[in-house]
C-alpha cells in the first residue's frame, strides 16, 4: 500500500540549504518497528509520521524518530510536519493556528508572515557538574576560559549547552565525536558581531544517535532562546544561523513574546510522492 511521502527542507528559504525532514502522512497502521526501520533507512536526522489525533484539541498527531530512537519533541520536525500537513490539504481548526499533538503534549504553531513558528514547550535548565563541563570542554577541543555559561537544557531532548564568547569560536570547533557520544546531545552557541544579518551562531552534535552534526535544530534553538532571553543574554527578537560548517544556510527566527518564545522558519518541499515497502 502506498503512503504519501514528502521530504521538506526546514529553516531555509533556499532549497537544499536547511535541514531535510522525511514525512510519511497517514501512517496510522505503521508499527513502532516499521517507523524506526524507515527512519534508520532515510538516514536523516529526523523522520516523522503523521497520524489522526487522539486529543480533540489537536489538528494532527506526530511521532518523531531519529535513526536510533523516538523523540518526544523536536523543532524542525514540528515545522516541517506542519508544512507537509497543510500542503497535503490539512485544514486547521483555528485560522492562522495549528495545534500539533506529540510526545510532550500539545504544541501550538502560528502563522508569521510567510513562515510558521511554534511555541517552545516548557524547558528546564540545570547547572552542569564540574566533571561534565570539563568533559565537554575537552571533547569540543576548547579552553575552559572560552565558556561564558553552561546549562543542561531539557524540553524533551536534553542538550548539554555551552555559550561561548563569539560565533567565530563556535565555528572553529573540531569535536571528538567518540567522546561526545559518551556525554549526550551537545549544543554550542556564540554571538556574532553587531550589525550582522544574524545575531548568534549555533551548532548541534547528536553523536549518541549517530548524527555527527545536525544542520539546523529547532529544539536546541528553542531552549537556548528561553535560557538566554530570560538571563538577559539575548534580545527578545533575533535570528540565529546554523549549519554554516556543513554548507547550509539555516535561519531560525526567535520572537520572545509575553506568552511564549516562538521559534520560526521557512520550509520548502523538495520531494513529493509515495513510499511503499
Amino acid at each position: 500500500m502506498p503512503y504519501r511521502f514528502k521530504q521538506v527542507d526546514v529553516f531555509t528559504q533556499h532549497p537544499l540549504k536547511g535541514n531535510p525532514l522525511a514525512v510519511v502522512l497517514g501512517a496510522d497502521d505503521w508499527t513502532d518497528a516499521q517507523m524506526q526501520d524507515f527512519a534508520r533507512w532515510t538516514n536523516l536526522s529526523e523522520t516523522t509520521f503523521l497520524l489522526r489525533p487522539t486529543d480533540p484539541q489537536a489538528d494532527y498527531r506526530v511521532r518523531i524518530f531519529t535513526p536510533g530512537s523516538e523523540l518526544p519533541f523536536a523543532g524542525h520536525p514540528t515545522l516541517g510536519s506542519c508544512h507537509a500537513w497543510l500542503e497535503a490539504g490539512g485544514r486547521p481548526r483555528g485560522a492562522g493556528r495549528v495545534v500539533q499533538q506529540c510526545g510532550v503534549g500539545l504544541v501550538t504553531l502560528r502563522q508569521d508572515g510567510g513562515r510558521w513558528a511554534f511555541a517552545a514547550p516548557p524547558m528546564s535548565a540545570q547547572e552542569l557538574a564540574p566533571s561534565v563541563l570539563s568533559a565537554l570542554v575537552e571533547a569540543l577541543g576548547l579552553r575552559g576560559e572560552q565558556v561564558r555559561a553552561a546549562r543542561l537544557l531539557d524540553n524533551g531532548p536534553k542538550w548539554f549547552t555551552l555559550l561561548l564568547g563569539s560565533a567565530e569560536e563556535v565555528l572553529a570547533i573540531e569535536p571528538d565525536l567518540t567522546a561526545l557520544a559518551r556525554i549526550g546531545f551537545v549544543g554550542v552557541v556564540g554571538p556574532h558581531p553587531q550589525g550582522r544579518e544574524v545575531q548568534f551562531e549555533v551548532r548541534a552534535f547528536a553523536a549518541p544517535d549517530g548524527i555527527a552534526e545536525d544542520p539546523v535544530t529547532g529544539s536546541l534553538n528553542a531552549s537556548v532562546a528561553q535560557w538566554l532571553v530570560a538571563a538577559g543574554l539575548a534580545p527578545r527578537r533575533y535570528v540565529a544561523a546554523q549549519g554554516t560548517r556543513l554548507g547550509r544556510a539555516g535561519r531560525v527566527h526567535i520572537d520572545a513574546a509575553d506568552d511564549a518564545v516562538w521559534v520560526g522558519g521557512h520550509c520548502r518541499t523538495c520531494i513529493d510522492g509515495t513510499v511503499q515497502f
